[in-house]
């Protein structure tokens, strides 16, 4: 991976793995990234043109 592409990939803030993109709805231009890990989730609406971020703390 070269180190244009470490600088721009986005990560988890919790554990710092890189998001993937598994759960995108490309019709609407739905954009979710996710944490493997599920810490973190981050959506792009098209509608709101803007970033929702969510945190799953998992109960102690």
């Amino acid at each position: 991976m070269s180190f244009f592409n470490k600088l721009t990939q986005e990560r988890c803030p919790i554990c710092k793995e890189p998001l993937t993109t598994d759960k995108s709805n490309t019709l609407f231009s739905h954009v979710i990234k996710s944490c493997p890990k599920d810490h973190y989730e981050k959506e792009f609406i098209p509608a709101l043109e803007g970033y929702v971020e969510h945190y799953n703390v998992v109960p102690k």
